[in-house]
């Protein structure tokens, strides 16, 4: 089974706009037959992990020891990692496929490190070769205008290779079929 690596905040709850739109991308991935990946524990990651498991898909949780929280109930597997950078190589490593949902330096942590892995032919093997890597746009659209500013730096007449490697999504409802597409 193809394996969707989600990225996102921990702070949004059931109330919050972005909780319900993760819970319905949750749920629509694994109608499409994709487990869902996430940092395990709460807001989007609980909420893409929810909605997976209401639609009867398959949930990783990769955690890490130095938290004490477990990973939430919509878990099904869970994967304890001693380090934070251990943490951000397991999650890195069971994607088939990653979303960047919205969230803080931790969630930009596991977008860059995902983008750059991929991005470097050295660690590209590492972390399997060259995967779709997906962002929510508007909330990333900034980063990635400010990363294609390293073409003007370069005096280069295109964008670098690493832009190309990034999809931004304007509605997180294309995401499954985008996926869909290019995963089954």
């Amino acid at each position: 089974m193809k394996t969707v690596t989600i990225f996102g905040s921990s702070l949004p709850t059931e109330t919050n706009i972005a909780y319900a739109e993760a819970l319905r991308l949750g749920r629509a991935l694994a109608e499409c037959g994709l487990a869902v990946c996430n940092g395990g524990y709460g807001g989007l990651m609980e909420a893409t992990a929810r909605g997976a498991r209401e639609a009867g898909g398959h949930t990783v949780g990769v955690t890490c020891a130095l938290w004490n929280s477990r990973a939430n109930p919509w878990i099904v597997e869970e994967v304890r990692t001693a380090s934070f950078s251990d943490r951000l190589m397991m999650l890195i490593e069971r994607g088939d496929a990653y979303v960047a949902l919205q969230g803080g330096t931790g969630t930009l942590a596991e977008l860059a490190l995902a983008w750059e892995m991929m991005n470097k032919v050295s660690l590209s093997r590492q972390a399997g070769g060259r995967k779709p890597l997906l962002a929510a746009s508007p909330y990333w659209k900034p980063v990635v205008e400010c990363l294609s500013q390293e073409a003007g730096l370069a005096g280069a007449r295109q964008a670098p290779a690493a832009l190309a490697m990034i999809e931004l999504v304007d509605n997180l409802e294309q995401v499954p079929a985008v996926l869909r597409s290019r995963l089954l």
